[in-house]
């Protein structure tokens, strides 16, 4: 990627707001609609652009409930963790995991509609899954920074 500032600024907008007309975004990274488009195609071509998606308002699709959770496993090889990430893939409640260093071996998002159903989910899913050792939850309490979409 050619790294300047009229990319990162392009990357920059984008960010806040995927849908944006060309036209508007090229308006306010100082460019022609020509020329803007040939950049963001570019950046969609090299990869650096994977994708456009919707930010959704957990709360207004009954998902109301969001824990960090902290899984540790039975062992440590890799069958042991593509068992695990394969259980994982068709978890709805699941949102974000991953293989991270430290006291657990994955750090997952799980959104639920409430502390009932994450308490369910925590007992009867997560707690099925014949490589989990162990699991730590953190409830998110608010969210007065997140950038994730």
């Amino acid at each position: 990627m050619k790294k300047d500032r009229i990319n990162d600024r392009i990357l920059h907008e984008l960010r806040r707001d995927g849908r944006l007309a060309n036209t508007e975004l090229a308006e306010k990274v100082g460019l022609s609609p020509s020329a803007c488009l040939r950049r963001v195609q570019e950046l969609e071509r090299l990869g650096v652009i994977s994708g456009y998606r919707a930010v959704i308002n957990h709360h207004a699709v009954g998902l109301g409930f969001i824990a960090y959770v902290g899984v540790g496993l039975n062992d440590h090889s890799t069958s042991s963790q593509l068992a695990f990430e394969q259980a994982l893939a068709f978890i709805d409640e699941v949102k974000e995991c991953h293989n991270v260093t430290g006291a657990f071996e994955y750090l997952l998002r799980i959104e639920t509609a409430d502390l009932k159903s994450y308490k369910a989910f925590h007992a009867d899913v997560l707690g099925s899954i014949p490589q989990v050792r162990t699991i730590t939850s953190h409830v998110v309490m608010g969210s007065p920074k997140d950038e994730r979409a």
